[in-house]
């Protein structure tokens, strides 16, 4: 009796989603499978209205002015058992609350020994590129990953950021999800509307990553794995959030010039994919990281501490903000990491397109 043929695989449901709604949709599977998660937050029953029309305002409410009030009031119906997301317009926003990371989310797990979870997720716009300056222009993921039992996501798609939130809502841990205001339509609506009508996005906005396919279920996608957007052999250009689409774009320019660049997204900087790291470093022997965030003591420079003390032969660059954000809007162009400064970098490092390794 021969065996039976197997079944074709049947992909998943799908539609085309915005970035914004991918999340909002992530977020409204959990709050159906589990009555523990609710979400409050700046104008969140006008931003989440259409959470707040199906599961109503003592799941979806809004809170004052008042971030570390409202951050911490997170911690602590976290530890009595809810599943808050709290969430802020910008990341910038939890200076004021920083304590509530800091020696709050961060701590009270470990000083507990493990008998108490925060499993609180803090949702914020992320990132510069519409000439806001540097007090709302922020990413802090790298000052964020580096308190203890802590994790900071930072998704490029609208598929990555469905599946990143349910991983961070199935965990009984404290995330930072950190979502681009470049992607986030209703960020954007909010940032360049009629208040603002000489702001125009559409010369800076990626090709990629506002809108995308997404998973009608949607399945988690575990911390700490990148994901390769762009395979090449001779550099490989790391970076988070925005900075894959810009690092797509360079890689695009650079195969132009006879330079293959692979681009890791790292989905997560805490925790980090160090394997992956390690093996496309070990492989092409030439990392450039893309960086939003700042230079100093950041995201770029753990990169360079793990190769280093993996003791991966590796030529090694850095595209980051290197100062406080402009308000001007050439200026700020300058400061933040843009496709010119990473081709440039990638020109640099391989001696005017030459492919081969030293």
């Amino acid at each position: 009796m021969s065996a039976p043929e197997s079944m074709p695989t049947v992909p998943p449901a799908t539609r085309m989603m915005g970035y914004d709604e991918a999340v909002d949709h992530a977020l409204a599977q959990a709050m159906t499978s589990d009555d523990r998660v609710v979400t409050w937050g700046e104008d969140v029953k006008l931003l989440r209205r259409n959470l707040l029309a199906q599961f109503g305002p003592k799941r979806v409410l809004d809170t004052p002015i008042s971030e570390s009030a409202f951050m911490y009031a997170g911690i602590g119906a976290a530890m009595a058992g809810l599943k808050p997301v709290v969430e802020l317009y910008m990341i910038d926003f939890a200076a004021v609350g920083w304590a509530a990371i800091v020696n709050g989310a961060s701590k009270f797990p470990d000083f507990s020994g493990g008998r108490v979870t925060v499993p609180l997720v803090i949702r914020a716009g992320y990132g510069g590129w519409y000439t806001d300056g540097g007090q709302h222009e922020q990413a802090f993921w790298g000052a964020a990953g580096s308190y203890p039992s802590t994790n900071v996501v930072v998704p490029a798609t609208p598929a990555d950021a469905a599946g990143l939130m349910t991983e961070a809502l199935r965990r009984d841990e404290f995330t930072v999800f950190l979502t681009p205001k470049l992607l986030d339509a209703q960020m954007l609506d909010y940032l360049g509307g009629d208040s603002r009508p000489t702001v125009d996005f559409s010369a800076l906005q990626p090709t990629g990553g506002a809108t995308g396919e997404v998973p009608l279920t949607i399945e988690p996608i575990p911390f700490g794995r990148a994901t390769v957007r762009r395979d090449g052999p001779d550099v490989v250009l790391i970076s988070v959030g925005v900075g894959v689409h810009r690092c797509l774009e360079a890689a695009e320019a650079l195969a132009g010039l006879g330079i293959g660049a692979t681009v890791l997204d790292l989905r997560t900087v805490a925790p980090l994919d160090t394997d992956a790291i390690v093996q496309h470093a070990a492989r092409t022997g030439r990392i450039v990281v893309v960086d939003e965030d700042y230079r100093r003591a950041g995201l770029t420079g753990e990169i360079a501490a793990l190769l280093l003390e993996s003791g991966i032969p590796a030529e090694y660059r850095r595209v980051a903000v290197e100062e406080t954000i402009p308000f001007a809007p050439h200026l700020e162009y300058e400061t933040l990491p843009n496709v010119e400064r990473i081709i440039a970098t990638v020109e640099e490092m391989t001696g005017d397109g030459r492919t081969e390794r030293d």
